[in-house]
């Protein structure tokens, strides 16, 4: 069975799957009795959108010294937002009132995220990732979705890898909040590219069918997937509220409707093909029922509105305790006899 790892996008709700993912690889250390066991040890293929993207792409950079283990834990994956939310997302009054009336197309200066994406990643290469994985973005000139994929850039070198930074700048790249990131290949190729949210804000339908198509020879039922969202946003926008104002005002709240629809409808599809093949169980969905204790936002990242996030996180892990324990006892049964069928056997054939 391939087993699948997808992270929603959400912003600085990050912290809600990266709690998740914490509780996870702790509770893995624990059974093992391995203080060095590591949740990406236990899946086979992994996807991120967005602020997920960025949470797996800490998960898979290689150590410096051995190249095929993990440099970090889902702990220090995690406090990329806890101690560079507040500084990521922060913008001048100036910078504010600018954007309120359309002199700025983003309200966040991307050179703050650069520099945060460039202390965790240097110059590693999407190539150089741990597992098989797909990161999401959108070609704005082309008019097309952009999968980076880890398999594509290892087989087919420059003109398909990208460095680790840009790609992680690249599916971020949520419009009125950051600019378009144009972004090279290492072969010099141009890309513009904007958050894969617009099309796939929950990447785990994305990985299912790169699963199928990258393995062909798994089936549905040969595929269990968990997918660990940031919560859905029930904001209500008022219809005369909305009407009043300028297209350049309503920017963020397109960009909130446009997330929690498209996630809704990968979960909806997803429940309904496993469902087809009498394999309800293998689609686990993780996310937060209801946000109203927290700021939504995908930029509310004050100190007091990240608490409440992490707060949030702990009661959804304390709440969902018994399933993660499942889940942690069927990773380990499935790793006992399991052969080695990573990509990198798969890239041999």
């Amino acid at each position: 069975m391939k087993r699948i790892l997808s992270i929603d996008g959400g912003g600085i709700r990050g912290i809600i799957p990266g709690m998740i993912l914490v509780a996870l690889e702790e509770k893995i250390q624990r059974e093992t009795k391995n203080p060095d066991a590591h949740l990406t040890d236990y899946f086979d293929f992994f996807a991120g959108t967005s602020t997920g993207g960025i949470l797996l792409s800490i998960l898979l950079c290689p150590d410096d010294q051995e190249p095929t283990k993990q440099k970090y834990t889902a702990k220090q994956a995690l406090d990329i937002y806890l101690d560079h939310g507040v500084e990521i997302f922060t913008a001048s009054k100036w910078r504010r009132f600018l954007s309120k009336f359309g002199l700025l197309s983003e309200l966040y200066d991307d050179t703050v995220l650069e520099k945060v994406l460039k202390s965790y990643f240097g110059n590693r290469k999407l190539s150089e990732l741990i597992r098989p994985c797909i990161i999401t973005a959108y070609n704005i000139e082309l008019r097309k979705n952009h999968l980076f994929r880890q398999q594509k850039a290892i087989s087919h070198g420059d003109s398909r890898d990208f460095y680790i930074k840009d790609v992680c700048r690249a599916t971020s790249a949520a419009p009125t909040y950051f600019s378009v990131a144009e972004i090279f290949s290492l072969a010099k190729t141009r890309y513009p590219l904007v958050d894969g949210g617009v099309f796939a804000h929950n990447p785990a339908l994305s990985a299912m069918l790169e699963v199928i198509k990258s393995y062909n020879t798994y089936k549905i039922d040969d595929i269990w997937t968990l997918s660990l969202g940031t919560g859905l946003s029930k904001i209500s926008y008022n219809y005369e509220d909305f009407k009043k104002k300028k297209a350049i005002s309503i920017g963020p709240a397109l960009v909130d409707i446009m997330s929690s629809s498209s996630a809704e409808s990968t979960d909806y599809f997803l429940r309904q093909l496993f469902h087809s093949v009498k394999k309800s169980k293998n689609y686990i969905r993780i996310e937060p029922n209801n946000l109203s204790s927290i700021d939504p936002a995908m930029d509310a990242a004050s100190v007091s509105n990240i608490q409440k996030i992490v707060s949030l996180g702990d009661k959804l892990v304390s709440e969902n305790e018994e399933l993660l324990d499942q889940i942690v006892a069927g990773l380990l049964q499935d790793k006992k006899g399991k052969a080695d069928e990573s990509v990198w056997n798969f890239l041999k054939r």
